[in-house]
């Protein structure tokens, strides 16, 4: 197959002024290249597209592909992250991972855990803040965490992001509010274990890759994942692969995570982020369609690597969960 790719290089983006936390969510020229090589080994011919901007000039300029490999995260709106699967469903070019519908609501983490908890999926009390006068009536008692309503890779989330006392609330909503420019979530902060799950397909031929523990090391921000966290996970962060043979728990944790990955409309392969309530519950905490593939370094190659799936192969299995929805549907017309 000819095979395009869509990406955000987060080194483009430094270049024009952006910072590095603005730009933490981008992709280093390490992944594309890692995607690239390994779609070449699969005897595949590749053409690097890169960001919305340059797929709009590509498609004007009359250029088509049998599949597009999509990491591009977009810069603009809350619903950046649906800007080229929108276009390439414009023009019928089939493309891996989600659809508009499902970027878009999964990056806005309150719609997305309204939507998981009715489904019967356990996830914290929450609620969003848009106006700082909403922090004050917040219909359930400390400890709170706090995060901007829509960013990934820990962006927004350091340990002020604990707060334990309903009288701080407000001022941490405020700092959040102002930064961010978007909607706050304050949800019920969560004290135990912290568990990632990676899933690769879709729908009932979707299933767990493995799930693997993230403990914080001494040195590290204590009580969360954060954005210091992530970006210094070989000094800051240890993860602990477990099988459910071994843990119960582990057990239920992919559970969650996959009926979750179901009931949200997820495709070809994501990871899922489940954190323990102070009684060892696991709970839904937010799901990732568009994961990180850095080789050797992003959570779902991670987990993969720990299972004993080679980086080639993941992206094998991405491209053929893809392939079989392009099937299924073109059988389907016929």
């Amino acid at each position: 197959m000819r095979i395009g790719l869509t990406y955000d290089l987060r080194s483009e983006y430094l270049a024009l002024g952006y910072s590095e936390e603005e730009t933490a969510e981008f992709d280093r020229e390490e992944t594309v290249q890692g995607i690239e090589s390994a779609l070449q080994r699969l005897s595949h011919a590749t053409d690097r597209i890169g960001n919305v901007q340059q797929l709009v000039t590509r498609l004007a300029q009359g250029d088509r592909w049998d599949l597009v490999f999509n990491i591009a995260e977009g810069l603009h709106g809350i619903g950046r992250e649906a800007q080229v699967p929108a276009l390439l469903d414009a023009y019928s070019i089939p493309y891996t991972f989600s659809d508009p519908l499902v970027m878009s609501l999964t990056l806005h983490k309150g719609l997305t855990k309204r939507v998981v908890r009715d489904a019967g999926i356990p996830t914290p009390d929450f609620t969003e803040v848009g106006i700082l006068s909403e922090a004050e009536s917040i219909p359930f008692g400390p400890p709170y965490f706090v995060k901007p309503v829509a960013e990934g890779t820990g962006k927004g989330i350091s340990a002020k992001s604990i707060v334990r006392h309903r009288k701080d609330l407000p001022e941490v909503c405020r700092q959040m509010l102002q930064v961010y420019c978007q909607p706050v979530l304050v949800e019920r902060f969560l004290p135990g274990r912290e568990f990632t799950t990676g899933i690769i397909g879709t729908g009932e031929e979707a299933e767990v890759l493995g799930t693997m523990e993230v403990i914080l090391l001494s040195s590290a921000e204590p009580g969360a994942y954060t954005y210091h966290n992530k970006e210094n996970y070989k000094d800051l962060v240890r993860y602990c692969y477990v099988l459910p043979a071994e843990n119960p728990l582990v057990k239920t944790v992919e559970e969650i995570a996959i009926k979750a990955w179901r009931v949200l409309g997820c495709r070809d392969a994501g990871r899922l982020d489940i954190r323990c309530d102070k009684e060892g519950h696991p709970q839904f905490i937010e799901v990732n369609p568009l994961a990180g593939l850095r080789p050797k370094h992003s959570d779902l190659p991670i987990i993969c690597a720990f299972a004993g799936i080679p980086y080639e192969r993941l992206i094998e299995l991405i491209v053929a969960s893809a392939n079989r929805r392009i099937l299924s549907r073109a059988t389907s017309i016929l």
